[in-house]
C-alpha cells in the first residue's frame, strides 16, 4: 500500500505492509526490523526472515499514540544508528594531499 493512500484514506485497512507501516509511525521502512529486534514491535503471524512483513493497524494506531512506546522506539532507533555510524569516527578519513607534496 502506497503511503499516500495510507494517510487520505478514510477508512484503514486491517493490516498494512512494511511501506505503509512505516509511514504510519513516521519512519523508515528499514528501522521497522530494528524494532521487532528490540521486541518493540511484532510482524503478523510468524513470516519467514526474507518474507514480505504485514503488521496490525489497530496495534499500530495503541503505539502511535502511546508516549511511552514513541519514546523507547526513538531510543532504540538513535542508539542502532550510532551504533552503525560509529566505526566512522574510528577509522581514518581519506585526505587529500597537501599542496607541499604535490609539488615536490
Amino acid at each position: 500500500m502506497n503511503s499516500a493512500v495510507v494517510f487520505t484514506a478514510t477508512r484503514l485497512p486491517a493490516r498494512l505492509d512494511s511501506q505503509a507501516a512505516a509511514a504510519f509511525l513516521g519512519i523508515q521502512e528499514h528501522d521497522l526490523p530494528v524494532l521487532a529486534r528490540a521486541k518493540l514491535l511484532k510482524p503478523l503471524g510468524n513470516p519467514a526472515p526474507n518474507a514480505p512483513k504485514h503488521y496490525a493497524t489497530c496495534e499500530l494506531e495503541e503505539l502511535a499514540r502511546d508516549k511511552t512506546w514513541l519514546a523507547k522506539a526513538t531510543t532504540v532507533l538513535a542508539q542502532n544508528w550510532r551504533r552503525k555510524n560509529s566505526h566512522r569516527l574510528n577509522t581514518p578519513r581519506d585526505r587529500m594531499p597537501s599542496e607541499a607534496t604535490l609539488s615536490s
